[in-house]
This record gives structure tokens, C-alpha cells and sequence, in this order.
């Protein structure tokens, strides 16, 4: 009983968490401050009451949107905080207490965001991921993958998708990769090593493969349209960062 209140606790704190994560995806890619001022309607501008803050609960009883105008809200929102909410209970069950749970929480949080980010508005916020590159490598000195695996994973992840990108402007003359990307898999190196990175790029290359070649098939793409691949990076990252090691293991057994 004593561990299902822990995770119970876990995913309430984990939805308050996500409140704030829905801040940061709705104003990082706008340049303001993600402090102040308060929340407040992105329609009407009216801040928002205590009561219309709580997470998840707040959206499904205004029905899902503004008290006062009645524009609707984004069902990002509740998505995002239930999300957060889910990592943080399945977290502390997967990872149990110790410095790997807050390591791996706060990689989430990080790829929750640039997932959402990108998803919209196809930027990966340096605010984000250069400052994850250094959490992540402070992180390996007190727990997985260690130091030198982060320290290895933050060059090969994003030294590998520097020269892709490089070579494709060299050989069709524009960006196919942009440096954020570079950035948010040098931050994936970090926290997970380089192993496991080549895991996430693999993981994120082929399901973005399958995404594109699925919106040609439909005429809702043509060759030319831009995916945001750090969209599939975080989905990499997410599943390398807990099954990773069973899906090494699994294909390393193969050979």
C-alpha cells in the first residue's frame, strides 16, 4: 500500500510538473519569459483564476474552454499533464528511488517539451538542449550510463547528425538537418551514452521513414516536405531511455 501511495504521489506531483511544461511549449518559441506574467487566456488575455489551473481537472470541467470568452483550449493541455503525470508514477515504479528516477524524470520533461515544440513550430529551443547536455553529463558521474559513455555519446550523437546534415547540403545544396537537431541528440548522448543513442537515432530514423513514406502514400506530403525529426528523437530517446537495454540486448543477439 505504502508503494502504490508513492506512485499516487508521483503522478500528482508529475501533473503539476506538466502545467508547467505546457508554459514552457506555449512561450519558448514565442521568446517570453515562462515566469511571469501569470497564465491567462491566449485569447481573451484575462488571468486565470487558482481554480482554473489545476491540471487535467480545470479542462474537463470548463469543457474545455475559456470561462470568460469561451474560445476553446487546446487539448494539449490535459494531454500534456496527464503525460507528465504517467511518466512521473510509472517513473518512480521502473526506476524506484535513487539518482538515476530524478535523472531520467528530468530527461523526459526535456523531451516532452522539444517534442511538443517541434511538433508546431519545427524548433528545438537552445534554452532547452544545451543546458540538457550539461545536466545530462553531471548526471553520469553519480549514476547510468557514467561519465565516459555520456561524455562519447555527446560527440557521436552530435557529431553523426552534423556530417549527415553537412553532406546532404553538400550534395543537394540545402538543409535537410538543422543544427537543433545536432544539439538535442548531443543532449540524448548525454543522458543515456552512446550506445543507447544509436538506439534513439535508429528508433527515430526508421519511424520517421515510416511517417513520411505513410503521408506520400496519402498525398498529404510530397518528398519535399519537412518533417520535424525531433519529434521522432524524443519518441527514440523515450523508448531507448527505458527498454533500450532489452532492445541492445535482444538485437545484439541476433548476430
Amino acid at each position: 500500500m505504502a508503494g502504490l501511495s508513492a506512485i499516487v504521489v508521483a503522478a500528482l506531483f508529475g501533473a503539476v510538473i506538466g502545467s508547467f511544461l505546457n508554459v514552457c511549449i506555449y512561450r519558448l518559441p514565442r521568446g517570453t519569459s515562462i515566469v511571469w506574467p501569470p497564465s491567462a487566456c491566449p485569447s481573451c488575455a484575462r488571468g486565470l483564476s487558482w481554480f482554473e489551473n489545476i491540471p487535467i481537472v480545470s479542462y474537463a470541467v470548463l469543457g474545455g474552454r475559456c470561462r470568460t470568452c469561451r474560445t476553446p483550449i487546446s487539448l494539449r493541455y490535459p494531454i500534456v499533464e496527464a503525460l507528465t503525470a504517467a511518466m512521473f508514477a510509472l517513473g518512480w515504479w521502473y526506476f524506484g528511488p535513487g539518482p538515476l528516477l530524478p535523472s531520467r524524470l528530468m530527461f523526459g520533461c526535456a523531451l516532452i517539451v522539444l517534442f511538443a515544440v517541434d511538433l508546431e513550430h519545427h524548433l528545438l529551443p537552445n534554452v532547452i538542449t544545451l543546458p540538457g547536455i550539461v545536466v545530462g553529463l553531471l548526471f553520469s558521474f553519480v549514476t547510468e550510463p557514467g561519465w565516459v559513455a555520456s561524455l562519447i555519446g555527446i560527440v557521436l550523437g552530435g557529431g553523426v547528425l552534423f556530417l549527415i546534415a553537412e553532406a546532404y547540403y553538400r550534395v543537394r545544396h540545402e538543409e535537410g538537418l538543422g543544427m537543433g537537431d545536432v544539439k538535442m541528440l548531443a543532449m540524448i548522448g548525454a543522458f543515456i551514452g552512446w550506445k543507447l543513442t544509436l538506439v534513439a537515432l535508429m528508433f527515430a530514423s526508421v519511424t520517421g521513414t515510416i511517417v513520411g513514406l505513410g503521408l506520400i502514400a496519402t498525398r498529404r506530403g510530397t518528398m519535399k516536405y519537412a518533417l520535424p525529426f525531433g519529434t521522432f528523437l524524443a519518441i527514440g530517446a523515450a523508448v531507448s531511455a527505458t527498454i533500450g537495454p532489452h532492445l541492445l540486448d535482444w538485437y545484439l543477439r541476433l548476430w
